[in-house]
């Protein structure tokens, strides 16, 4: 049982990446949706306008005798998936379906075939599929998070509060750092970094550091130029592929989080929505935002730079950029840097945490310093006032020595506390 579940799960997350689901990020959330209740056992109970509500965003006032506008998404998701089936998914190992009459996201093991003997595919192409899969084992990692957080035990927790659970390593320095987001009603959102790739056909695929968007003009006249001096045709973006360290944060965060909070959803930075941003708690990871993360306003001071963190009010003493540190040789101690913000969601309503950092081990120890009993005691004696009390919006530092992308040594540097007001900022942590 729970393996199948896990092979349906994945199969969804196939699905959602594919090209046919990239240009609708509506038909992306609602069979996201559906297939969440229909895993769960709960999507009998869906009505028409909870579907409304719940995904598309509509006023309480909806009236789907009135409008007929979550019958005709559905209507096109179900040609969506008729046509993910006929191109992408004709190997596909489950098929998945939505029949008429209902809300309920059907999972079919599709037949085998015996394998026919095709011939080698050229090395140009061999190279490709390889690149592919080693890129690809960094999601599935992070996709496991996922796949996990539908197998949590609901309970209560400490204290009564609300989607919390007990756990041997449960102090009350944790319980300071996570209240915010764990004793509240509004569910979860864990979102992975996923930057932008092109991919080359015949090549493999690339990345520019300095952009994440397909559709700014520049970065679509870089691979433009890209194509004519490789001589091929046909480059697209993906966003299907999260970073190691990423990937590591959320698999010890899936760990940390699977016993103490129920209603936790996974999902991208490519794909996450604005109505999930304004409804839900969010816990990022990774160092490339996204769109819709970086629209949100917040008044930093610490930014997150491709070399290390840049300081944009800089205190007495502070210095203007901290700085990352590559090793000099293969087994070097490597010094970088971690950024942890919290700051209200939008309309200053729920909470977004984002744990960032540019190399492999500066993610994993920011979500260490926030999951380790010794850890988040330390980090709680600097940052609590004299009341006891943690700032409501803040900004924090660390320093992470590491050998072989495993942090050794995590130590606070400083932190800073962000203003109540919110501004916008050009630069997202």
């Amino acid at each position: 049982m729970v393996i199948e579940l896990e092979a349906n799960q994945i199969q969804i997350q196939r699905i959602l990446q594919s090209k046919v689901f990239r240009t609708s990020e509506v038909q992306r959330n609602l069979l996201n949706y559906l297939a969440e209740k229909s895993l769960a056992g709960s999507a009998h109970t869906l009505k028409e306008y909870t579907v409304g509500l719940d995904v598309l965003g509509k006023p309480p006032s909806y009236d789907p005798r009135q409008e007929s506008v979550v019958r005709m998404h559905i209507a096109r998701l179900r040609q969506k998936l008729a046509e993910y089936y006929r191109t992408e998914g004709t190997q596909d190992p489950i098929i998945v379906d939505l029949p008429k009459g209902g809300f309920k996201v059907t999972f079919e093991s599709r037949p085998l075939v015996a394998p026919e003997s095709v011939p080698a595919p050229p090395a140009s192409h061999r190279r490709e599929r390889m690149l592919a899969v080693c890129l690809a084992m960094a999601l599935v990692c992070g996709g496991y998070l996922g796949i996990r957080l539908w197998l949590i035990d609901r309970g209560q927790g400490p204290a009564g509060a609300p989607g919390f659970r007990s756990g041997s390593t449960w102090t009350p320095e944790l319980q300071q750092l996570w209240a915010p987001l764990l004793s509240s009603n509004r569910r979860l959102m864990v979102c992975l970094s996923t930057p932008l790739f092109i991919r080359v056909p015949g090549f493999g695929f690339v990345r520019q550091s300095s952009s994440n968007d397909w559709s700014d003009g520049s970065e679509a006249q870089n691979f433009s130029s890209l194509n004519e001096a490789l001589h091929v045709s046909g480059a697209e973006p993906t966003y299907g592929f999260t970073g190691v360290g990423t990937a590591s944060g959320a698999f010890l965060l899936g760990q940390f989080l699977a016993q103490r909070k129920q209603d936790v959803l996974l999902t991208r930075s490519d794909l996450i929505s604005m109505p999930e941003i304004a409804m839900d708690n969010v816990v990022f990871l990774g160092p490339v935002a996204g769109k819709q993360m970086e629209a949100i306003p917040v008044d930093q001071q610490l930014v997150l730079d491709q070399k290390g963190i840049r300081n944009l009010k800089p205190r007495p003493g502070e210095p203007a950029f901290i700085s990352d540190h590559a090793p000099q040789g293969a087994r070097d101690v490597q010094e970088s840097h971690a950024l942890i913000t919290q700051v209200p969601g939008l309309y200053g309503n729920g909470q977004i945490l984002y744990f960032s950092g540019n190399e492999i081990p500066s993610v994993m120890a920011a979500v260490q310093a926030f999951t380790d009993p010794t850890l988040a005691r330390r980090l709680v004696s600097k940052l609590k006032g004299a009341n006891g009390s943690l700032p409501h919006s803040y900004q924090v530092v660390l320093k992470v020595r590491s050998m072989d992308d495993m942090p050794i040594d995590i130590t606070y540097v400083f932190h800073k506390e962000l203003s109540a007001t919110k501004q916008s900022a050009s630069a997202r942590p």
